[in-house]
């Protein structure tokens, strides 16, 4: 009876670290990108990679846009308006990651411009991709209809939107303190609707 007992523990033990191993591994095929100008949504993607793992890389363009609020509005509308894509400074080997997390603010009730330039320099076919949002308070406009046509040859689950700061109101960071609490169960429940988190 001690020998049943003693190589149920064995195999138990070999079993639970074969299984850490695996969800290790696992963690190292996720990417999560985000975009973030007032820090809410870089906050958001911090609070995923503690559920999930993965690589963080926060995107950056090759010619930063300017500080001033109403200067980076008319840029971005102009982009918009003409499908301007802004090069990239990050360049990211997709080949490495199997499960793409991307995260962005609205910007004028739409993907924002820098965006679209990394699902138009990537090749995300096959790929599952999550996307996730803060906001002023009007929600993700476009922005996950934009990321369904854009990765029509990827698997795209349900996104997750948050309301963050308003730069034009002179709020920043907002996703702090008793909001990011918040935030966090939100993003657990989330995880756990799209079958990510169990």
């Amino acid at each position: 009876m001690n020998k049943l007992l003693l190589l149920l523990i064995i195999v138990s033990s070999f079993f639970h670290l074969e299984t850490g191993k695996g969800q290790q591994r696992k963690s190292d095929n996720i990417l999560i990108v985000y975009l973030s100008r007032t820090n809410n949504t870089k906050a958001v993607a911090q609070m995923i990679q503690e559920e999930v793992g993965g690589h963080l890389v926060g995107l950056e363009l090759e010619n930063p846009y300017p500080k001033d609020y109403d200067a980076i509005v008319k840029q971005v509308a102009k982009e918009n308006e003409s499908g301007f894509l802004p090069p990239l400074k990050t360049k990211v080997n997709m080949d490495n990651y199997d499960t793409l997390f991307l995260g962005f603010p609205t910007w004028g009730m739409q993907l924002p411009p820098p965006m679209k330039s990394f699902l138009h320099e990537n090749d995300l076919s096959g790929k599952t991709i999550i996307p996730f949002n803060t906001h002023a308070g009007y929600g993700e406009g476009s922005s996950f209809e934009t990321i369904k046509k854009l990765c029509n040859e990827s698997k795209v689950l349900e996104g997750f939107s948050i309301k963050g700061g308003a730069e034009r109101d002179g709020i920043l960071l907002a996703i702090k303190d008793d909001r990011a609490t918040d935030a966090k169960s939100l993003i657990e429940k989330w995880l756990k609707k799209i079958g990510i988190l169990q």
